[in-house]
């Protein structure tokens, strides 16, 4: 129930960084339009499996993603759960679902609805930023820091409707640089209204399952789509074990975030933390449509096209990698050395996965997809043979 129907934002995080926080029942709900964004993203990679297609699926994928992290980050520091900002969040959900609407179409003549769609969830947080800066005297300057590099990413947005294809492209990727490089350029700014550390983990977490659970519909989508047998069966069963791998490795660490260094006003290494997700987002998403692929190629005899072989190798490789930078900075894997020893065994993973990708052209799909899948299920078991022996570092 709603306590009030309005009350100015207040900073959240100054008096609770010391005390466990979860994602509240909107944010759950929030979280439910972001499986349909990501569903449909998917769906376009699904459609266009080639290297065009997959740095498309990326120019679409990034600004969800990025939606997503504007909102959750707002609500951790500012979050007041009265009627102005449900309604607000509501606003957010209908621009993100008018958002996937246009992913179809987010890359040709009439990718202004995409582009549109992207400046008002910018403007909708711009403006709750401007109202916290105004109420939280603590946070001005980091709200009007963001509020001021938000607007000019929002504005070439806005700009590039004008624009025509592909120069309007290439405001996006400005756009975006500006975006993410807001943030990074905030310094200790952020130490005075630093992220909760136990909320953004456990929401980033979130999105994780959000995309590990796509991974999984796309196998079994592909699966439905066929008659039962013993080819399609097995490689659903090995994709079912590349999403597990996958979720295995990440969620072993992810309560050990490096944010903490964010409040002491060291940026670059929680962004690293942070941003390193989206690649694993990304990696993730698209090893589901790699894997759904395979599927319907198993039925048929002879090697895995080129175009889906590097689909689902490079999806993967980019996974591995992402979660190499993960666990080398999450200090409470143990020590400095023993986080190298864990970075070295996924991005060995990562390049055994990509010399099949080269060198694979005569691999039929089972073989490709057992490939990967054992290599994704050897990271499992390398860290049970690998533990730390040692009390995990303070701080790093």
């Amino acid at each position: 129930m709603i306590k009030t129907l309005w009350q100015p934002p207040r900073l959240r995080t100054a008096e609770e960084n010391e005390k466990e926080r979860r994602a509240t029942w909107l944010e759950l709900f929030y979280d439910l339009v972001f499986v349909a964004a990501i569903a449909e993203v998917a769906h376009n990679l699904n459609e266009h499996v080639s290297l065009l297609g997959f740095l498309g699926y990326m120019l679409l994928f990034v600004p969800i993603w990025w939606s997503w992290v504007g909102a959750t980050f707002y609500a951790s520091r500012f979050d007041t759960d009265d009627l102005g900002h449900r309604l607000l969040t509501l606003l957010q959900m209908i621009a993100i679902a008018v958002l996937a609407v246009n992913v179809h179409y987010g890359l040709g003549k009439t990718s202004d609805g995409f582009a549109l769609s992207y400046v008002i969830v910018r403007c909708i947080l711009i403006f709750q930023y401007l109202i916290a800066g105004y109420f939280v005297v603590a946070a001005r300057k980091l709200t009007t820091w963001y509020a001021t590099g938000f607007g000019i990413a929002a504005a070439i947005w806005l700009i590039s409707i004008f624009v025509p294809v592909p120069g309007r492209f290439w405001l996006w990727g400005l756009g975006l640089i500006i975006d993410f490089g807001t943030p990074l350029t905030a310094g200790k700014l952020v130490a005075k209204a630093p992220p909760s550390f136990s909320h953004i983990p456990e929401r980033l977490g979130l999105f994780t399952i959000i995309v590990l659970g796509e991974a999984v519909i796309a196998v079994v989508k592909g699966v439905s789509q066929l008659q039962w047998g013993f080819a399609s069966a097995t490689v659903a069963v090995l994709g079912m074990i590349v999403a597990f791998s996958l979720w295995w490795i990440y969620f072993d660490s992810v309560d050990g975030s490096p944010l903490r260094a964010m409040g002491l006003g060291n940026m670059k290494i929680g962004l690293i933390w942070l941003y390193s997700h989206l690649p694993l987002a990304i990696g993730i998403a698209a090893a589901g449509v790699g894997v759904e692929h395979i599927v319907v190629s198993s039925k048929t005899a002879g090697a895995l096209p080129s175009n889906e072989r590097w689909l689902i190798c490079g999806a993967v490789a980019i996974c591995l990698t992402a979660l190499a930078v993960i666990h080398l900075i999450t200090c409470t894997l143990g020590t400095k050395r023993h986080r190298k020893i864990l970075a070295a065994y996924r991005l060995g993973s990562a390049a055994f996965i990509l010399v099949i990708a080269i060198a694979g052209a005569a691999l039929s799909p089972i073989t490709v997809v057992s490939l990967v899948a054992l290599a994704c299920a050897v990271q499992v078991v390398l860290g049970f043979l690998t533990p730390p022996h040692v009390q995990p570092e303070a701080k790093c």
